[in-house]
């Protein structure tokens, strides 16, 4: 599985930073690290959506407050 975080300046505002930690640390938790590949990508066109986050190529509006249950929603069950 790969995840993409927009660190693009728009995204970045909006607290990509954060968004990136959190996932670190539940991919960790987890015990994803073999699963799930996490990058980062500068602007994917979609500035108004928030933080900017593609899973397999689908995307996804995630906040630094909303990635625990966007993890636990989009990732988890995939993996």
């Amino acid at each position: 599985m790969k995840i993409t975080v927009c660190i693009g300046s728009s995204c970045h505002l909006k607290g990509a930073r954060q968004v990136v930690e959190q996932l670190q640390w539940l991919i960790n938790k987890n015990s994803l690290k073999d699963k799930v590949e996490l990058g980062g990508a500068f602007c994917m066109g979609k500035c108004q959506q928030g933080v900017c986050v593609t899973v397999d190529g689908e995307i996804h509006s995630v906040s630094p407050e909303s990635v625990t249950s966007f993890f636990e929603s989009e990732i988890e069950p995939k993996a």
